[in-house]
């Protein structure tokens, strides 16, 4: 048997060697003027009205691979979520409050609010300039972390309450799906970006469907990182064996 799985192992490998070695032969010169690819990709950004080429690829041109990665994250969550639960033979224990140095909470308690706006800044306008709802809802959901260094695990279980966000998670992953099913609905493709007016080129309400797809991204990352964290935290700071920590 495990000759077989080598074996297999061997051809596969073999197989998509050779298809990199030959995909590499094919590539245009270092530098060189012809991309093919990126001058597709920025007509049609901006034929939409997207200003950010990227977010135009991501949410709009590509947007079943975007569906792909977002299926992937809220799988990882949900399977770290399943693997972390508390078992039959684990209690919770009260968190003792953390002596924090002053210096530390008070800069941690003023970057708290600065890097949460920034986040929910990077994920609105994630159609014009770089950055959008991967990016900031990965800096929307740490800031909410700082309370944890500036303060103790219990305040942050305050401001944190895990249901809400698990909830929002969920309602983020459908509403992706549903702007996709919108488009069969109104007789085009799932997921294609004729939904709404493009709008004025540069302005937060240009771009179609890509600002509704970027926010559903943003949503659902920040939800399924502050919850991915809390199942961590839990079982480092509350969650105890029953005999012996």
């Amino acid at each position: 048997m495990n000759r077989l799985r080598l074996a297999l192992l061997a051809v596969g490998g073999a197989g998509l060697a050779a298809l990199l070695v030959a995909a590499c032969l094919d590539l245009p010169g270092f530098g060189g003027r012809s991309h093919p690819y990126g001058t597709r990709a920025v007509h049609a950004s901006l034929t939409r009205h997207t200003a950010n080429t990227i977010a135009s690829v991501n949410f709009d041109q590509r947007a079943h691979d975007t569906l792909g990665e977002m299926t992937i994250l809220f799988a990882a969550v949900l399977g770290c979520v399943v693997l972390l639960r508390q078992a039959r033979d684990e209690h919770r224990a009260q968190p003792r409050p953390a002596e924090v140095a002053r210096p530390v909470r008070r800069y941690t308690l003023i970057a708290l609010p600065v890097a949460l706006v920034t986040g929910l800044y990077v994920i609105a306008h994630g159609q014009l300039s770089p950055g959008g709802g991967f990016q900031g809802g990965v800096v929307a959901a740490t800031a909410l972390h700082l309370l944890y260094l500036g303060a103790d695990y219990r305040a942050l279980e305050r401001v944190r309450p895990l249901a809400v966000f698990e909830a929002s998670d969920a309602v983020a992953v459908s509403s992706y799906l549903v702007l996709g099913i919108a488009g069969l609905l109104a007789g085009t493709a799932f997921l294609a970006n004729t939904l709404l007016p493009y709008g004025t080129f540069n302005t937060l309400s240009s771009g179609g469907t890509v600002p509704l797809l970027n926010a559903a991204i943003g949503m659902e990352v920040a939800s399924a990182v502050v919850v991915l964290l809390a199942n961590f935290l839990d079982q480092a700071v509350e969650i105890e064996e029953e005999h012996g920590s």
